[in-house]
């Protein structure tokens, strides 16, 4: 499955220590005016070696378009795009090529297909979002004239937990540092946090939550198509994600049904609900109201630290992580929930027109 969607249709391609990682976007319309220059602020969002927090490995990230774009509008065609790996260290990975790393890929990639990549992953290494991303930015021009807005934010690292506000956060407030935490108290500990485990040798993982406005009520399908679930799906898809909630989630199991139903009423044209535990979703389609909903990413299973494991004979082993690796995924994580959002929704939009 290396595909994702169905009428705006995805397939990324690529490994980590390959010449490059890229994406081909079926059922793009045709006649788009596509702003690059946004395209590949989204992709300088993601792209590693952009703070102390973040893994060393230096990689440009410049956007080449393949096709499907002639005189700045999009054709109807396949919209092919790709970023070329540049600052590989692939003898970093020898000493495991036979050797399983701990909570990794390895060992499962290596029985399902008698064959694997060790230098970096492969393609398990979350070097293949970068495809996502540049497939969500286009996702967002989409979706931008419809009104749609979508932010995310680090919310929760390790055991830090930015305060609970009323305040709609901000693209800018998130952007304001390199944790992207728009609590700047709060940010200034999980950088302080991510800096100590990273000296360490040693990981840590937390939340990314989410908000999406101006989604319009009607989108998304009863039972196997629900919103929510391909939201779901879409961020459990994402490299180190552990768990996903929308709306209360698993708070509202502390709450009765007359706690937790959200009321409807008139607000001029529309119909409204007075609280959101529904998180912008009900039955699987969307109400009108923001969705909201949480990702938990656990922390990098990659540490500089001895650990025990075994190799491909089943004989007792030591690894031990070398090279560059972050030391906390949540700040570059934050684009990448927002583009799969983005894929999960341009294709609902579709689907209800």
């Amino acid at each position: 499955m290396n595909s994702f969607g169905r009428r705006f249709r995805i397939t990324t391609f690529g490994e980590s220590h390959g010449p490059a990682v890229g994406v081909v976007i079926d059922g793009c319309p045709a006649g788009v005016a596509l702003d690059i220059d946004a395209l590949q602020h989204e992709m300088d969002r993601r792209r590693p070696g952009q703070s102390k927090i973040t893994t060393r490995r230096d990689e440009a990230d410049q956007l080449e378009v393949l096709s499907g774009l002639f005189e700045g509008k999009t054709t109807g065609a396949p919209l092919a795009l790709m970023v070329r790996n540049q600052d590989q260290r692939s003898a970093d990975y020898e000493h495991l090529r036979d050797a399983y790393r701990p909570s990794h890929a390895d060992y499962t990639y290596a029985v399902k297909y008698g064959h694997r990549d060790h230098r970096g992953g492969g393609r398990s290494s979350a070097r293949e979002t970068a495809a996502r991303v540049a497939a969500g930015a286009v996702a967002k021009q989409l979706l931008a004239p419809l009104g749609v807005s979508i932010v995310a934010w680090v919310s929760q690292v390790h055991d830090i937990v930015m305060p609970e506000s009323n305040t709609l956060v901000t693209q800018a407030e998130v952007e304001a540092n390199i944790v992207r935490c728009p609590d700047a108290a709060t940010a200034e500990r999980m950088i302080a946090l991510i800096d100590q485990v990273r000296k360490e040798g040693d990981t840590v993982g937390g939340v990314v939550s989410a908000r999406i406005d101006g989604v319009h009520a009607g989108w998304g399908s009863p039972v196997f198509g629900k919103l929510h679930a391909e939201l779901g799906a879409a961020m459990l898809g994402i490299n180190a994600c552990k768990g996903f909630e929308y709306g209360s989630g698993f708070a509202g199991t502390h709450l009765r049904g007359s706690e937790h139903n959200d009321l409807y009423y008139r607000d001029g044209e529309r119909i409204r609900t007075r609280s959101n535990h529904s998180g912008g979703i009900q039955g699987g389609i969307s109400n009108g109201e923001a969705i909201t909903f949480r990702a938990a990413f656990k922390p990098v299973a990659t540490i500089l630290r001895p650990q025990a494991s075994v190799n491909a004979a089943g004989e007792a082993v030591t690894v031990e992580g070398r090279g560059r690796h972050d030391p906390c995924v949540l700040p570059r994580a934050v684009p990448i929930v927002e583009a799969m959002a983005a894929l999960v929704l341009v294709d609902a939009w579709m689907e209800a027109s």
